[in-house]
C-alpha cells in the first residue's frame, strides 16, 4: 500500500488566468472600476495594532449591515470568505443525503468539484439547446438543488416565477440559487425567502462591489438554515474584509453609478459584437457569451491572448465554440473590438 493510496484526489476547478504586465483582462469577471472610496477609508481607519487581535468570530458587523441594506434580519445572514467558501459550506452543510444533487450540465464549474470532494452524489441536468434553464427538470426526486441565476457562463437568467416553480416542487429539498451577477440585470429570489423555508441565496462581493480581492461572500435563507451552516463553518473573515464589506454595502450611490456604467458599455458591446457577426446571448451578468460561425472560438481566443487581450474560452461539449468576455472599461472594449475586426476581414 502505497502513501498516496488514501489522498482524496478530485479533477480541481480551474480559473482564469491571472497574467503579470499590462494586458487587457478581460476573462475572470472582475469589475473594471474600483471599489467604492469609503472602502479605501474604511481600510485606512483601522488600527494595524488591532490586527495582532482575531476577528469577530460571528462578524456581526458586517452581517447587521447587509441586513440593513437588503431588509432582513441578522440572523438571517452568512458570512464567508467569497461566495466560494459560502457554496462550499453550504454543499457539505445541506446535501448529506444518498440522493443525488441536481444542477445544470453548463454551469459554474465549481459545484461538481466540491461533490466530489465531498463525495455527494449528483446528476447534471441538460439546459435546452439554446442554454435555457427548464424549471420542469428539476421536479423529480434529489437531494437538493443548486444553479446560478443568471447562469454563467451563458449569462442568462430564469425569471422569478421559474425559480419560485423549482422551490415549490421540492419543498423536502434545499435549493441554492447563486446569485453572483444578479446586480446586473437578473430578478432576485430574495423576496421568496419569506414564503419558501427551503431556499438558500448566496451572493458576492467580487463582481458588483469590486471586492474579488478581498472575499467576500454571503447568503441569505431562513434561521434555522443560517445556524445549520454556522454550526458547521469553523472560521471568520478577516478583520480588513469585514471592515471593507462593510463600508461598500452602505455606499449604495457608488455601488449604482457602477453598476449602470457596466451596463451601458455590456449593451453597447454587445450591439457592436452583433454588428460583426456575432451571436450573443441575452446577459444579465457582466460578461457576454458570444460565437462567431465562422471562426473558431478557440483560434479566437489563442489569437486574442498573443496580443495581450484575455478572455475565457472553455473547451466543453456543447460551449467549445463560444467566448466568455468580461465587460471591461470602454476603453477595453473599444481595442477588443478592433482586434475583433481585424480577424474578421481575415
Amino acid at each position: 500500500m502505497s502513501l498516496y493510496d488514501n489522498i482524496r484526489r478530485v479533477t480541481p476547478y480551474v480559473p482564469g488566468e491571472q497574467p503579470a504586465g499590462k494586458v487587457i483582462k478581460l476573462n475572470t469577471n472582475e469589475c473594471p472600476y474600483a471599489p467604492s472610496p469609503r472602502v479605501s477609508e474604511a481600510i485606512a481607519a483601522c488600527d494595524a495594532g488591532r490586527l495582532r487581535l482575531y476577528p469577530e468570530p460571528d462578524c456581526h458587523t458586517l452581517k447587521e449591515a447587509i441586513a440593513a441594506h437588503y431588509a432582513v434580519k441578522p440572523d438571517e445572514v452568512f458570512v464567508g470568505v467569497g461566495s466560494d467558501d459560502v457554496l462550499a459550506l453550504a454543499f457539505l452543510t445541506f446535501f448529506a443525503g444518498q440522493k443525488p444533487v441536481l444542477f445544470p450540465d453548463i454551469t459554474y464549474s465549481f459545484y461538481d468539484v466540491w461533490a466530489k470532494l465531498y463525495a455527494i452524489p449528483y446528476e447534471t441536468v441538460p439546459l435546452a439547446a439554446d442554454f435555457t434553464l427548464r424549471p420542469e427538470d428539476y421536479a423529480r426526486e434529489n437531494g437538493g438543488v443548486i444553479f446560478a441565476n443568471p447562469n454563467a457562463p451563458t449569462g442568462l437568467a430564469l425569471p422569478l416565477s421559474g425559480v419560485e416553480e423549482i422551490l415549490a416542487k421540492n419543498p423536502e429539498s434545499v435549493v441554492i440559487v447563486d446569485e453572483a451577477y444578479v446586480d446586473f440585470g437578473a430578478e432576485t429570489a430574495l423576496p421568496l425567502l419569506k414564503k419558501y423555508e427551503n431556499l438558500v441565496v448566496v451572493r458576492t462581493m467580487s463582481k458588483s462591489r469590486a471586492l474579488a480581492g478581498m472575499r467576500i461572500g454571503y447568503a441569505f435563507a431562513a434561521k434555522r438554515l443560517i445556524r445549520a451552516m454556522e454550526d458547521v463553518n469553523s472560521y471568520t473573515m478577516t478583520t480588513l474584509s469585514l471592515a471593507a464589506g462593510k463600508a461598500a454595502i452602505e455606499d449604495e450611490d457608488y455601488f449604482q453609478q457602477t453598476l449602470g456604467k457596466i451596463i451601458k458599455t455590456r449593451e453597447e458591446t454587445k450591439a457592436s459584437l452583433q454588428k460583426l457577426g456575432f451571436s450573443v446571448t441575452e446577459s444579465k451578468t457582466n460578461f457576454l457569451f458570444a460565437r462567431n460561425p465562422d471562426i473558431p472560438a478557440q483560434t479566437l481566443f489563442e489569437t486574442l491572448r498573443k496580443r495581450g487581450i484575455y478572455v475565457r474560452y472553455f473547451k466543453k461539449p456543447r460551449i467549445d465554440e463560444h467566448l466568455r468576455i468580461t465587460i471591461g472599461t470602454d476603453e477595453d472594449m473599444k481595442q477588443l473590438l478592433e482586434e475583433l475586426r481585424r480577424l474578421s476581414k481575415r
